[in-house]
């Protein structure tokens, strides 16, 4: 294995690691352990659980922003765009379920262990609020776009920690589906607007 490659296996481990045990009860010899190499070869790519940390959070940030641009190419429809976004919480509900949202844990933890790698977590956060404001204001409500994406986003994160607080697969799909039909009275309003 290649020490880029072994590196990356390291931060893919525990970056599952972190949302599935937390990041602090997540310790080197866990992460070590999965990846199966010595603590010396561990140590050669990562001399802190903080360093790991900075290194998930670029991964998680680099595949959210593929995401949002893979989404953008699907469809020249912000409405779709947004749905996109909506239906994330189906491909991933199993995980939800068990973990919560993987972002508003990470976010939560590091908060209150007042962690300095804070505000970059939160930065997946942003990269959202800003992609959903551009959708809203591509829908035609540049006036309240701002507060639209944050009530999505919101929404979502309620509907995540609730869903794994009540293990309750079920209620996903239910709020999934209000979502979608919320969102449809924007489809409809701006449509109606572009009519008249």
């Amino acid at each position: 294995m290649s020490t880029k490659t072994t590196r990356d296996h390291i931060v893919k481990c525990a970056d599952q690691l972190f949302y599935q045990q937390g990041y602090e009860h997540t310790s080197f010899a866990d992460i070590a352990n999965i990846v199966q190499i010595s603590r010396g070869n561990f140590y050669h790519h990562f001399k802190t659980k903080d360093e790991i940390l900075e290194a998930v959070i670029d991964v998680r940030l680099a595949k959210t922003r593929k995401m949002l641009t893979e989404w953008e190419n699907q469809s020249d429809q912000p409405a779709e765009r947004i749905r996109s976004f909506i239906q994330l919480m189906i491909t991933n509900k199993i995980a939800i379920k068990n973990y919560g949202c993987p972002v508003g844990t990470l976010c939560a933890e590091l908060a209150k262990l007042n962690h300095a790698s804070q505000a970059e977590a939160n930065k997946l956060f942003t990269l959202f609020r800003i992609w959903l404001r551009k959708q809203f204001t591509l829908l035609g409500c540049k006036e309240n776009a701002e507060a639209l994406a944050m009530h999505l986003l919101a929404r979502s994160q309620g509907v995540a920690t609730l869903a794994n607080a009540f293990h309750d697969e079920k209620f996903i799909k239910q709020e999934v589906t209000q979502m979608c039909d919320w969102l449809d009275s924007f489809t409809s309003h701006a449509t109606e607007n572009q009519t008249h």
